[in-house]
């Protein structure tokens, strides 16, 4: 049982990891393109 416990931590530290990643990249990709959409609207009216 203690094996599966550490096993799934292990698991869990990864894939909490790799979530974290793709949230982050998302956000700044969001970001990046809204914001450009923002400045070009801005810039051209």
């Amino acid at each position: 049982m203690t094996t599966s416990d550490e096993d799934y931590g292990d698991l869990g530290e990864r894939r909490t990891r790799r979530i974290r990643f793709v949230a982050w990249v998302t956000i700044a990709a969001l970001i990046l393109v809204g914001g450009g959409a923002t400045v070009l609207t801005l810039l051209f009216g």
